[in-house]
């Protein structure tokens, strides 16, 4: 099992390392991104529409929607970052599609840019990382793009049950999905936080059992050597 999947566990193991300095800063911010990305998408496909979005340099974010079903809505920001995290992991794995997948990817921010950012250090971030994803997905082999969306992804799986955890359960009385949910909803901020918590672990256990396969290990090609 270990040998099948060494390079992910040292990649799991620097990403905790480097978890509380500057260098996993922008893959934190990449996520919260993600996060008001799923509140949109969620209010926009349950017939509401997306006044704006934003990030913050110190990992907040903000997503102004009219109408839409709420429920859906303040639910879909935690689980549906993890989702696209793992939908991304997954793709990495175990498919052959990463120099499209990190190129839409890119192209999609530069799309949300377009129509829903404008304060100037979410402009500034995900212009910046949208074009370094096209330019990724252009330039570097299909070993680097794998190995981005694998970074992306496990950030993605360790960010999301700390966030949900931190902002819901340690930190109830902040002013989080969960607690809008209870004032709007009905029940707890730690019952909706929970609940959420659980579904994340579940969903990363059964990506754990059912994405990773026998072997996930990156095989870089051999250089041919002429004789």
């Amino acid at each position: 099992m270990i040998k099948g999947h060494w390079q992910l566990l040292v990649l799991s193991a620097l990403i905790f390392a480097l978890w509380h300095t500057p260098i996993v800063t922008p893959l934190k911010i990449l996520i919260v991104f993600l996060h008001e990305l799923s509140h949109a998408a969620a209010a926009y496909f349950t017939g509401g529409s997306i006044l704006d979005i934003s990030v913050s340099p110190d990992q907040g974010g903000s997503t102004t929607t009219r109408g839409g079903n709420r429920f859906v809505t303040l639910t879909a920001g935690y689980l549906g970052s993890l989702l696209i995290g793992i939908g991304i992991l997954v793709v990495a794995l175990r498919t052959n599609l990463d120099r499209a997948a990190l190129g839409f990817s890119g192209a999609l921010m530069l799309f949300v840019v377009l129509l829903y950012i404008r304060d100037t250090f979410a402009l500034a971030f995900c212009i910046a990382t949208g074009l370094a994803m096209i330019a990724a997905a252009r330039f570097l082999p299909l070993a680097g793009c794998d190995l981005i969306l694998r970074i992306i992804g496990l950030t993605s799986a360790i960010y999301v049950p700390y966030d949900i955890y931190d902002d819901t359960i340690a930190r109830s009385g902040l002013r989080s999905d969960a607690r809008m949910l209870a004032e709007e909803i009905g029940g707890g901020t730690m019952l909706w936080g929970g609940l959420w918590l659980v579904i994340s672990i579940g969903a990363i256990l059964a990506c754990v059992r059912y994405g990773l396969g026998q072997n996930s290990n990156l095989t870089l090609p051999r250089a041919r050597s002429d004789t």
